[in-house]
């Protein structure tokens, strides 16, 4: 199996084999609590038109998103897996957009398959790709806004990439508390709690607290997602 970590939109771009789009805070984090409360489908899309355009044609379809961390305008909820936990979402059907991790699906146009990347669910992660057994296997940190690198999606690229080599990363819990200092400090930033609360943080660094994987695929009408246990 040939492992590659190719970074941001370019690397979204240019990712071959079956492609796993990262994004820890939050898209991909809040992707795994949302099926976990009982969401029935998730639609990554790249725009806020385009997810205004869903939204017109289907009016029960649940608005998530954000863009420069703050949640869109006119949507039911931020890209915040703390502020939707208490929402009743069992059975709805979400549009989900956001400034890198949704984009990276977008632009992964050369991928066999795609599945969403996370600290939450790194081993079920790499669990998945050991029994599919792809020939590649393309692990894309988006980082911020898919432009800049960031350390949370960084690390969960290799800590996956460990796994599937059989040399688990050590630590990974101490690594993901560093995170506070090192790429998560916006979260405990009072200026910027409305936005980056201080929950989405821990919620989004607990290893391996999901069996589960969000596979990402593609109909006429563009991509929508499902779980496999």
């Amino acid at each position: 199996m040939k492992i590659e970590i190719k970074s941001l939109i370019d690397g979204a771009r240019e990712a071959t084999g079956l492609t796993v789009i990262i994004d820890v805070f939050r898209a991909f984090s809040l992707e795994c609590y949302l099926y976990n409360k009982g969401v029935k489908e998730i639609i990554p899309v790249g725009t806020v038109e385009e997810a205004f355009a869903y939204k017109e044609k289907n009016p029960d379809y649940i608005l998530i998103g954000e863009r420069h961390g703050k949640m869109c305008d006119g949507f039911n909820f931020g890209n915040s897996p703390s502020q939707t936990k208490d929402a009743d979402l069992k059975g709805k059907i979400i549009i989900h957009t956001t400034s890198a991790g949704t984009k990276g699906v977008a632009n992964a146009k050369n991928a066999s398959a795609i599945i969403g990347g996370s600290i939450v669910n790194a081993k079920a992660i790499a669990n998945y790709i050991k029994k599919k057994n792809p020939k590649t296997v393309t692990l894309v940190p988006m980082g911020l806004a898919g432009i800049e690198p960031t350390t949370e999606d960084e690390l969960c690229a290799k800590y996956i990439k460990s796994l599937l080599e059989g040399n688990e990363m050590e630590n990974i819990e101490e690594k993901c508390k560093e995170l506070r200092f090192n790429g998560g400090e916006k979260f405990f930033n009072p200026n910027t709690q409305n936005i980056y609360p201080m929950d989405d943080f821990y919620m989004c660094t607990k290893p391996n607290i999901f069996d589960f994987v969000v596979e990402i695929h593609k109909n006429y009408t563009g991509f929508y997602t499902r779980v496999n246990s």
